[in-house]
């Protein structure tokens, strides 16, 4: 055969040999039991940070907009739908600002402050513990109020507490004449924030002793349960943990992790929608140093708490990118894109990897912040492609996380280079499996083949979350374009799974 005719050949197999899709395998072990993956980690996170608050949960009982008790209708019952579990509130840094005297008692005499961390904008107060905590019983959500360490006294906090906990006495009194009678549940209160940051810039050492002295002071009614939450570190800064465990271990419950996805760098984090194939990689490869810091961070906390009596909370997470063009930059206004919805799914997973050390996760933020679940303008509201892979694997929450191992083709742009594939698996609440996964390859399909030892199933469905192009989003013109869809590339097989992944998409597969 001629060279030119080889060659000829050659080219016309291409084509078929590039729709070809890419192989994968996956072993889950499903008559085994792994830790529990608890609901906390799909946790949220509402800071007093632009829209956050104030015209995205907060519209005020005269507000034109529907609402209940002055709560936006139309978040109250997207977040409903989410089941979500736990919200963690104030803030982030205006947490360590924040004094909540000035939160109570009538809105119309409560003192006007400057949001001095974001935006320099006026803060009304008109949001404070009673409005917070009673969002949450609408949402039977947990509440976790994240203390003042930074600039306030332990009185202060403490008294804060005993506000919201006590059946008696003069705190208790004050609430009562200021509309609540019976005390709130309050199972999380943060010892700080960002302690090594805008919480005060301290050493590891000076805020381990800060957070034994403020610790000693927070008391709860007899009968009453409160997790202490100590200001973890900022991504890789293993001496914080080192110190803090060592140091103040038996002074808390749990402790945080703080780690965004930042594509580029602090200054310049690149946009949230008009990005390339070589960053929406950096993105995911960025993303799954996530997996990496738990384990180091556990491996510390093992250390010092081999049973696992201390929760991991990774409470700050998610991606983070410029401003949207012509918004106030203190405001941390982003559109969310189908590569957010892939960001959260793979953080979900590495979450349900580590559920043995891993509690709780706060997503940031709730509501018109960052990596958000809702976006609202004026009186219209829209649901981001994040906010349906948390409603995609809610089925998850409470599960038993079940062993797997998985093989994957690699994903390479540039510099970067991934698995294409990422797997998941709960033995739900509801006695099925629930198998999540995630393709990252924006241009290939993965044919996956997944052997189901000690499980039998009859049946499966599924449901998809995928979009024409990786920067794809919805908009208040376009709200529905992104949303999940009927799965139906997923057979049972002689006792085996097989499924074949669309390229960028995820997957939630229920299996009878």
């Amino acid at each position: 055969m001629s060279p030119r005719i080889l060659a000829v050949l050659l080219a016309a197999a291409l084509p078929a040999l590039a729709q070809q899709p890419l192989s994968a395998t996956l072993s889950i072990r499903a008559g085994e039991s792994g830790p529990q993956v608890n609901r906390q980690i799909f946790g949220q996170f509402a800071e007093h940070l632009g829209a956050g608050i104030y015209g995205g949960i907060w519209v005020g009982e005269n507000s034109k907009i529907p609402n209940t008790r002055g709560y936006r209708n139309d978040v109250l019952q997207a977040l409903r739908d989410l089941k979500v579990p736990v919200i963690r509130w104030p803030g982030g840094c205006f947490a360590d600002e924040y004094n909540w005297r000035e939160g109570v008692g009538p809105r119309d005499k409560r003192p006007v402050k400057i949001n001095t961390h974001w935006g320099g904008v006026t803060e009304p107060n008109s949001f404070g513990t009673h409005e917070f905590l009673d969002f949450a019983e609408l949402l039977g959500a947990e509440a976790y109020i994240s203390g003042n360490v930074g600039s306030a006294p332990p009185r202060e906090l403490a008294e804060w507490v005993e506000y919201v906990t006590s059946p008696a006495g003069s705190l208790a009194s004050e609430r009562a004449a200021n509309g609540r009678k019976d005390p709130w549940t309050l199972p999380y209160i943060g010892l700080g924030n960002e302690l090594w940051g805008c919480g005060g810039n301290m050493r590891a050492e000076y805020a381990a002793d800060v957070t034994r002295r403020y610790s000693t002071f927070i008391k709860v009614p007899a009968g009453v349960r409160i997790r202490k939450a100590a200001s973890g570190p900022n991504a890789e800064d293993t001496h914080w943990m080192e110190v803090m465990m060592r140091d103040a271990g038996r002074s808390f419950n749990a402790i945080g992790l703080h780690y965004y996805t930042i594509t580029r760098n602090w200054r310049q984090k690149g946009s949230a929608t008009a990005f390339d194939e070589s960053e929406y990689a950096r993105t995911l490869q960025q993303t799954l140093r996530m997996d990496d810091l738990i384990a180091r961070h556990s491996a510390i906390m093992d250390k010092y708490d081999p049973q696992k009596r201390v929760w991991l909370a990774v409470d700050e997470w998610g991606t983070w990118y410029d401003v949207e063009p012509g918004t106030n930059p203190g405001f941390l206004y982003q559109q969310n894109t189908l590569r957010d919805a892939l960001v959260a799914a793979l953080n979900i997973g590495i979450f349900t990897k580590h559920a043995g050390r891993v509690k709780m996760a706060n997503i940031a933020q709730m509501v018109n912040v960052l990596q958000a679940m809702i976006l609202t303008k004026e009186d219209r509201m829209l649901l981001t492609p994040t906010y349906h892979v948390f409603e995609m694997f809610k089925a998850y929450q409470d599960a038993t996380a079940l062993p797997l191992e998985l093989k994957s083709p690699w994903y390479s742009s540039e510099a970067s280079n991934i698995p294409a594939v990422h797997a998941s698996a709960v033995r739900g609440q509801d006695g099925r499996l629930h198998v999540g996964l995630v393709n990252v390859d924006p241009h290939h399909s993965v044919a996956l083949s997944a052997a189901l030892a000690g499980a039998a199933p009859k049946a499966v469905t599924g449901r998809i979350l995928t979009a024409p192009a990786i920067d794809s989003h919805n908009t208040f013109e376009a709200p529905a374009g992104v949303r999940p869809a009927p799965f139906t590339s997923a057979a049972l097989e002689s006792g085996a799974l097989k499924v074949v992944l669309p390229p960028r998409s995820v997957v939630m597969l229920d299996l009878q």
